[in-house]
């Protein structure tokens, strides 16, 4: 059953519907009403930024996002009755592909989200299950030394996801997004590791509703210590700023700019065999128009 919206309370409640979802591997922050974002917080963890050798490789994102809150611009919570429940499969191939492109090893991959989401709202929900929005990204890796690796890139969000424009739970965004990015990776099996993935989102025009959504610059983190066995431990989260107003036609949203912070413990362990799997749990804070809850993400990477 879809839930009845009014004003800009449900205009809110929508889009921390959708993008806690999307955070399952789709995107999440605030933007369309009902609508992810192009990037799912604080998904990335240890080694983002440290191309393997030439080759094909096989990576899965495993996720669940849960939020039973939702903030106005303030940072207080916005009085209904809310809960989402997402969880999300992400295989992605990464093709390392032995070329040289500025000097550095060019790469190029592809995701396709497949996402369960729930969301209950003032007595009523609606469930969506169904492909997210693809992505398709290239990039170019630089080994700077032996521990500290810089990749560039760019990733395209395409809209093909599940969407309806009345429904309260949408996976896809029907636009398309633009993602600038710079993954940086410190690794010392016995020693600091440290990993940032920074970045930049724009995204297109919903025809669908004449709704433009905002720009962001954000984030993912993880800083840990090697303990000399394979196993890093440490913490790990996200950090994100709307940059510009959303809008509508031709009128800018007031009051609708984006903020969500995130940390929590992260870990890796890496089999020294070519494969290696991440972890962590994420709890968020210091919330502006999005809702604020928790996830947890579990990364593999392997050789194919």
């Amino acid at each position: 059953m879809k839930a009845r919206k009014t004003g800009r309370e449900g205009r809110l409640l929508q889009s921390g519907a959708v993008l806690a979802c999307i955070a399952a591997m789709g995107s999440a922050h605030a933007r369309e009403p009902g609508l992810p974002g192009v990037y799912p917080l604080g998904n990335e963890s240890y080694m983002t930024g440290a191309l393997p050798p030439p080759g094909l490789y096989g990576m899965v994102f495993l996720r669940h996002d849960e939020a039973d809150e939702l903030k106005d611009n303030s940072g207080d919570k916005i009085p209904v009755d809310f809960n989402l429940r997402a969880d999300a499969i992400a295989p992605r191939l990464v093709w390392v592909t032995g070329a040289k492109l500025f000097g550095g090893d060019f790469v190029a991959h592809t995701i396709l989200p497949l996402v369960d989401l729930k969301v209950s709202l003032a007595g009523s929900s609606q469930t969506t299950s169904g492909i997210g929005d693809m992505v398709f990204g290239v990039g170019t890796g630089y080994h700077l030394s032996e521990n500290l690796h810089v990749t560039p890139g760019i990733d395209v969000f395409a809209p093909t996801g599940v969407y309806h424009k009345n429904d309260l739970a949408n996976i896809g965004t029907n636009h398309w997004g633009i993602q600038p990015l710079v993954n940086v990776t410190y690794v010392d099996p016995g020693g600091f590791n440290g990993d940032i993935k920074l970045m930049y989102s724009f995204k297109t025009r919903n025809d669908a509703t004449d709704y433009k959504s905002g720009q962001e610059f954000h984030f993912d983190y993880d800083a840990g210590w090697g303990l000399g066995n394979g196993w890093v431990v440490g913490v790990g989260g996200y950090a994100l700023w709307q940059t510009t107003d959303d809008e509508v036609g031709n009128h800018k949203v007031p009051d609708n700019k984006a903020r969500s912070f995130a940390v929590g413990p992260a870990i890796k362990y890496d089999s020294g065999r070519g494969w290696f799997v991440t972890a962590k749990w994420q709890k968020d804070f210091a919330v502006r128009n999005l809702p604020e809850g928790d996830a947890v993400v579990i990364k593999a990477v392997f050789p194919l």
